[in-house]
């Protein structure tokens, strides 16, 4: 399907960057060979925004091309997320930062990308270990197990939080993980709702 160019939206939560030098010889080639985009169309959601190809659409608006061809994705939600990662393992470079915040690494791991996990020797983890006052991040990590349903479950509630209004409105300077936001305003509501009965 041959679209407006200006239809199409970038995804502000694109995880790959690549060079400016890449960039340009991107542009280079669909100056010289626009019918590549016909070949690989630009994957977008139900909203227009891009689940797979954001940099071919920055380089198309950079060509000047007023039109694009794109692929409409009637998937769910985690498979529009799935895509993103697996679309995108084998080319330009990753945004770690957003990668940590806006996926979970179980899941970057399954679909293909080798996520870095720190080593930890527990032999370091003396009894004597201590940060200096001040160097401490005031953030926590939590792990939990769960079925694949329940996981399924949560990831499929933490979807629905994160359209709530009280979600937009929540102070994102306290804490810019997305998935802790989500899951605390969850736990705040629930405890609302307890007190409130």
């Amino acid at each position: 399907m041959k679209v407006s160019i200006h239809s199409i939206k970038e995804n502000p939560h694109n995880p790959r960057t690549i060079t400016e030098e890449k960039f340009r010889k991107l542009v280079k080639s669909l100056q010289q060979f626009p019918e590549m985009l016909e070949a690989r169309p630009i994957v977008v959601d139900e909203n227009n925004v891009v689940l797979g190809g954001n940099m071919r659409l920055k380089a198309a608006k950079e060509a000047g091309l007023e039109e694009v061809y794109i692929f409409r994705s009637e998937w769910s939600h985690d498979r529009n997320s799935e895509f993103i990662i697996k679309d995108n393992v084998g080319f330009g470079e990753w945004d770690w930062d957003m990668l940590a915040n806006e996926w979970e690494a179980y899941d970057l791991e399954d679909w293909g990308l080798d996520v870095w996990v720190p080593e930890i020797d527990p032999e370091s983890l003396t009894d004597g270990f201590e940060l200096a006052d001040g160097d401490k991040p005031p953030f926590q990590s939590l792990t939990f197990t769960l079925s694949d349903a329940q996981a399924q479950y949560l990831k499929e509630r933490l979807a629905e939080v994160k359209q709530d209004p009280a979600f937009q409105d929540m102070d994102a300077a306290e804490n810019d993980n997305s998935n802790g936001n989500a899951l605390s305003l969850l736990a705040q509501q629930w405890a609302e709702q307890k007190t409130s009965l």
